[in-house]
C-alpha cells in the first residue's frame, strides 16, 4: 500500500484496513481548484493537515464544496519537497481518542502545494497567479507567532525585513514581505477583495498579521516602490479584512506507536524525516479528536461554508470573549498548574498526572470553583462543557503524549495571563472576594518551589526554559528544604511583580498566604504532596 495517487486506486486494500477514503473525484477537483481557487493556506504543518484540511475533507464528501484546498510553505521548503509532492499531497490523519479507539483517514482536500520562495520563478508565478484570481475568497495562516515578527530578541528589524522594505516588493526574502507582495499583486489585478485569516494561537491574531503587512505597505509607499492607493486597499475592511479568530486543537509530532500502527496495515514510505530546518515531518498526523475554531465573520469576496464542517463563524467581540474562556480560565491555567506540580511529582505525562487524584481535585478546583464564576459566557461554547471536555476527554486522553515539562516552558510569561486576569476579575467584582481564591495561590507558591529545581524527594530536575531563569533561579536557590530560612524576606519583592503575576500580589492581600503555602511545600521531603493532599480534599 503506497500514499499517492496510484496507490489509492486500490481502494479495498484501504478500506479493508479500516481507513476512511474520499468520496469525490479528486481530479475533477483539482481541475477547478487550480482554475479558480477559494482557499489558500500558508503553513503546512500538522495543525493544518489535521484541521483545516480535514473540514475541507468533510465538505468535499458532502458535497458541500467542489473545490479543494491550496497549502504554501514558506519557512521550510523541504516539508513540500520531500513530503507532499511525493505522496501527490495526500496525508493520513490518525485520530486518537480518549476511549483507546483510533480514527484512520486519508486527508486528499489539498490538491496542490507551493513553495513560497521569490527567488524561485516558477513558484511565485504561481502563488501570484493564485493571489491574482478574482475566485480566490481567503489566504490563512498557521505559522506560529513568531512568523508575524519583524523584529530580532533586541527590538532590532530583521536584516531580511530592512532589505524588503528597501527592495520593494519585486523579489523580497521574509515571509511577511512576500506575503503584502503577493497582495500587491492581487490589489493590481482585480477588484475583488479577499480576508487574510490567521489561524495560530496567539491574542488578536489577525491585528498581528495586519501590523506585520501593513508596516511592509507604508515602507513601500513612503518609498515609492508601490501604488499609493495599496495602503487604501489594505485598510479598507470592504476589500481586505483580517480577522481575529480562536483556534484550539492538540497536534503532536507524529508519534512512534501511530507509525508502528501503519506500518502493521502495510503502508510504505512512512518514515518520518528532519529537515535541514530541524522540523520533524510525516506523511501522517495523529491528533486528538478535540477541536474549536472561532473565526470573526469579515469576508470581503464571500466564503465556503465552513459552518457546515464545525467552524464557528461570529463577531470579534465574542472571538474575545472565547480567547479569554480558554487562556485565562478554563484551559491554559489548568495545564500550567498540572505543569507546575507535575515536574515537582516527578510526572512525565500529563495524562499520568489527571489519575493522581489531589492533581485532578486541583484542577477541578480551579476550573469550576475558583474561575467559573468570572468567565464570560461567549454563547458560542458554554464554558462549564468546555471545562468538561478537558478534563474527562482531553488531558487524561493517554494518546496525546504532553509532558508537564513542555508546558512549564516560559511559565513566568503566562501566569499574569493565566491567572492574574482572575485576580483581577475578583478585584472588580461586588459578590466575589480575592480572599476566597485558595488554590490559584497554592499555584503560584508551587511555582517558586518548582524554581528550586529540586522535586518531592530531594532529587534534582532540569527547569524547562524560561526567559527569566537567570534572574529568578538565584532567588531560589536561597530557598531551602532542610534549613530554617527567612521565606517572606526572600520572595516578598518577587510577590510584588506585576509583570510576571499580573497584579501586585502584596496590594491584593494574595502575598501572605502565597508565603504561608511556600513554607508548608518547603517543609522536607514529601511536603509538596503533603500540601496537596491538605488543600485538594
Amino acid at each position: 500500500m503506497e500514499l499517492n495517487s496510484q496507490g489509492l486506486k486500490k481502494r479495498e486494500q484501504w478500506l479493508d484496513k479500516g481507513y476512511q477514503l474520499g468520496e469525490y473525484d479528486r481530479e475533477e477537483v483539482t481541475a477547478l481548484t487550480r482554475k479558480n481557487p477559494l482557499w489558500i493556506h500558508f503553513g503546512a504543518g500538522n495543525i493544518f493537515r489535521a484541521f483545516q484540511a480535514n473540514v475541507v475533507e468533510k465538505l468535499l464528501n458532502e458535497k458541500v464544496l467542489d473545490r479543494g484546498l491550496i497549502v504554501a510553505e514558506g519557512f521550510d521548503y523541504e516539508i513540500v519537497e520531500k513530503m507532499n509532492r511525493p505522496h501527490d499531497d495526500y496525508s493520513i490523519l490518525v485520530t486518537l481518542k480518549a476511549d483507546g479507539t483510533v480514527e484512520k483517514k486519508v486527508i486528499g482536500s489539498v490538491v496542490e502545494s507551493c513553495i513560497l520562495d521569490s527567488a524561485n520563478e516558477e513558484e511565485f508565478t504561481r502563488l501570484k497567479e493564485i493571489f491574482a484570481n478574482p475566485s480566490l475568497q481567503m489566504a490563512s495562516f498557521t505559522i506560529t507567532e513568531k512568523g508575524y515578527s519583524l523584529v530580532d530578541g533586541s527590538g532590532n528589524l530583521l536584516a531580511s525585513v530592512e532589505e524588503d522594505f528597501k527592495g520593494g516588493p519585486e523579489q523580497p526574502s521574509s515571509y511577511i514581505g512576500k506575503v503584502a507582495s503577493l497582495l500587491y499583486m492581487r490589489y493590481r489585478n482585480t477588484d475583488k477583495g479577499i480576508a487574510m485569516v490567521s489561524m495560530d494561537n496567539c491574542s488578536h491574531n489577525g491585528d498581528k498579521l495586519y501590523e506585520a503587512i501593513s508596516a511592509f505597505v507604508k515602507e513601500w509607499v513612503a518609498n515609492g516602490l508601490v501604488e499609493a492607493g495599496f495602503e487604501n486597499y489594505i485598510n479598507d475592511k470592504t476589500r481586505v479584512s483580517f480577522p481575529w479568530t480562536m483556534i484550539d486543537k492538540i497536534t503532536p509530532r507524529p508519534d512512534a506507536s501511530v507509525e508502528k500502527i501503519l506500518n502493521e496495515d502495510g503502508i510504505d514510505g512512512l518514515d518520518p524525516i528532519i529537515t535541514s530546518k530541524n522540523t520533524y515531518v510525516a506523511p501522517f498526523v495523529n491528533a486528538e479528536e478535540c477541536e474549536y475554531l472561532v473565526v470573526e465573520d469579515v469576508f470581503p469576496n464571500g466564503r465556503p461554508e465552513l459552518e457546515k464542517g464545525g467552524i464557528m463563524f461570529t463577531d470579534r467581540e465574542t472571538v474575545d470573549k472565547v480567547e479569554k474562556m480558554k487562556v485565562c480560565t478554563c484551559l491554559n491555567p489548568l495545564h500550567t498548574s498540572l505543569a507546575v506540580f507535575g515536574c515537582l511529582l516527578g510526572y512525565k505525562k500529563i495524562c499520568d498526572e489527571m489519575k493522581d487524584e489531589q492533581l485532578r481535585k486541583l484542577i477541578e478546583k480551579i476550573g469550576y470553583e475558583e474561575g467559573l464564576p468570572v468567565v464570560v459566557d461567549p454563547k458560542v461554547i458554554d464554558p462549564k462543557e468546555f471545562i468538561d471536555t478537558v478534563i474527562n476527554v482531553r488531558l487524561v486522553n493517554p494518546f496525546m503524549p504532553d509532558t508537564p515539562q513542555r508546558i512549564a516552558t516560559d511559565t513566568s510569561q503566562k501566569l499574569a495571563i493565566r491567572f492574574g486576569e482572575t485576580i483581577k476579575k475578583y478585584e472588580a467584582s461586588d459578590s466575589l472576594n480575592v480572599s476566597d481564591l485558595k488554590l490559584i495561590p497554592l499555584v503560584f507558591a508551587g511555582w517558586i518551589r518548582y524554581l528550586m529545581g529540586i522535586d518531592d524527594q530531594g532529587e534534582t530536575f532540569d527547569l524547562s526554559p524560561d526567559p527569566l531563569l537567570d534572574t529568578l533561579t538565584p532567588l531560589a536557590s536561597k530557598l531551602s528544604l532542610e534549613e530554617d530560612v527567612d521565606i517572606e524576606k526572600i520572595v516578598e519583592e518577587l510577590l510584588r511583580n506585576e509583570s510576571i503575576f499580573g497584579v501586585d500580589l502584596e496590594t491584593v492581600g494574595l502575598a501572605e498566604k502565597v508565603i504561608g503555602y511556600l513554607k508548608e511545600l518547603c517543609a522536607g521531603k514529601g511536603a509538596v504532596r503533603a500540601t496537596l493532599r491538605k488543600y485538594t480534599e
